[in-house]
């Protein structure tokens, strides 16, 4: 091979390698916000769950008006 083709092809290398690089670094903050969202959904949960639960069973807005 000649010295200009292992150039070619170093210079390819890094710029994978580089590329590679970033896109772990895009996969590492989607994670990061995966994880946040999910919290975020567990505690929205919750919240509903607490809600739901604090409400009486049979209140008089859950009732059909008299002249159904």
């Amino acid at each position: 091979m000649t010295e200009q083709r292992f150039v070619d092809i170093e210079t390819k290398l890094a710029h994978q390698e580089h590329l590679v690089l970033e896109l772990n670094d895009v996969i590492t903050k989607q994670q990061e916000k995966i994880m946040r969202l999910e919290a975020l959904c567990d505690s929205i949960v919750e919240r509903v769950r607490s809600l739901g639960e604090a409400a009486p069973a049979g209140s008089a807005e859950d009732e059909v008006p008299p002249h159904y």
